[in-house]
């Protein structure tokens, strides 16, 4: 009896599982193009159809889901995101947890994030979710990673880190050529270079976090593959559009990274916005008002550099306008998921600000969707509604190419053509 009841149950999940769905009615931004009254065709977790209503049969006995009026975009990813030990405002050396990371990855979710690359500081419970995700159906964000950030004083260390890290098998590898301002010690040339190299003979791209100009240049000629940050001191110049260009590289802009530097010392203007309200705790919102948290902040040698990253930020909209013009490939990110980068929220504050820069709607979603997939070797599979790519999509009660605040317009996330929120 027992055998004859786990045989039923396996048959209706595998139905379940097996279950086709058409939308219809919708506008549909598949991750390059749109569509006006689309049908898009999932079946077993993946796009199955997907085009104009004349041209796309909806197949016998498929459930139908009327989404007239609505807009369906695919799931954001976050090309340039973290999920750490992050507990409240404040990191806890105990909290990299699978719990928390788990935590983490429904709050990119529940805002329509539904891939994230952390880009450091990975560890074993991130390794372990990533693998996972391909078992059974998600109600999360899909993770990828990219374990410690390699670090070295010399070019011995630095290729034996390298080593030590790309044997966990990571997606990606990331190093930091930079000195925060003036304030720590920059990797030493020869070290972040030795990283390149071994990385390249290892068959594994590198990120490269910078702040300079002539740092993510040399890392460009270094081979670098990913500038996981905007550059922030001077304007950007033809050579370094070129070496961008050379490379195919991507650039990820992370301007909220530059916000949450310097809007702690005072309420911000997003405390109360039902939106924000949504996915994070009354606790938290409280300790973001309160007038005393306010005076700490000021005090505090972080809100000094963050004065100096506001001046940034002016540089960097600036960059990011000339460089997307140039046709330099950008990759949607945010570096969330530190204390006070808030994970899902922030990337709607992102797009905002990537359209406040110069870019258009349709070039800022193009970048949370189909670019950032590109950029992490994974399109076709993902950041995009064509057939055979995962059914990670977001539906819209409001057209985001009108106005890119419309995607806090957010009804309904599917990943793997599952509602996850």
């Amino acid at each position: 009896m027992r055998t004859l009841m786990l045989a039923c149950l396996f048959l209706v999940s595998a139905d379940a599982a097996a279950q086709t769905t058409a939308y219809v009615g919708a506008r549909l931004f598949d991750g390059d193009r749109v569509i006006e009254r689309a049908t898009l065709v999932v079946r077993d977790g993946r796009v199955a159809a997907v085009g104009p209503a004349a041209d796309v049969r909806v197949p016998e006995g498929a459930a139908r889901v009327d989404v007239g009026g609505k807009t369906i975009v695919p799931g954001f990813i976050n090309a340039h995101g973290h999920v750490g030990n992050t507990v409240g405002l404040r990191a806890d050396p105990a909290g990299y947890t699978r719990d928390n990371l788990i935590r983490q990855l429904r709050s990119y979710a529940q805002y329509g994030v539904t891939t994230v690359y952390s880009l450091g500081d990975d560890g074993a419970a991130g390794f372990a979710l990533r693998d996972e995700q391909g078992r059974g159906p998600l109600d999360r964000a899909r993770l990828f990673v990219a374990g410690p950030v390699i670090t070295g004083a010399t070019a011995d260390e630095a290729r034996a880190m390298t080593d030590e890290v790309a044997d966990r098998g990571p997606d990606l590898l990331k190093i930091r050529i930079d000195d925060n301002l003036g304030t720590s010690r920059k990797m030493p040339e020869d070290a972040w270079r030795a990283v390149v190299a071994r990385a390249r003979e290892r068959q594994l791209r590198v990120a490269t976090h910078i702040f300079y100009l002539a740092d993510a240049h040399a890392a460009l000629e270094a081979g670098s593959d990913f500038i996981a940050h905007s550059v922030r001191d001077v304007p950007v110049t033809p050579a370094f559009v070129a070496a961008m260009k050379a490379r195919n590289a991507c650039y990820s802009p992370t301007l909220m990274r530059e916000v949450s530097t310097f809007v702690y010392g005072e309420t911000p203007a997003w405390n109360d916005d039902p939106f924000f309200v949504k996915g994070v705790d009354a606790a938290i919102r409280a300790e973001l008002a309160s007038p005393a948290r306010h005076e700490q902040v000021r005090k505090s040698g972080a809100w000094k550099l963050g004065q100096q990253y506001k001046a940034g930020l002016d540089v960097a909209r600036r960059n990011l306008k000339a460089l997307a013009d140039a046709g330099v490939r950008i990759a949607f990110g945010t570096d969330t998921g530190p204390p006070g980068r808030f994970q899902g929220f922030f990337e709607h504050l992102e797009l905002e600000l990537m359209v406040d820069a110069g870019l258009t709607p349709l070039q800022a979603l193009r970048s949370a969707t189909s670019v950032a997939a590109g950029c992490h070797g994974k399109i076709g599979e993902l950041g995009t509604l064509a057939p055979g790519a995962a059914a990670d999509f977001l539906v819209l009660g409001a057209n985001p190419l009108a106005d890119i605040r419309n995607t806090r317009s957010l009804e309904a996330v599917y990943i793997g053509g599952r509602k996850a929120f």
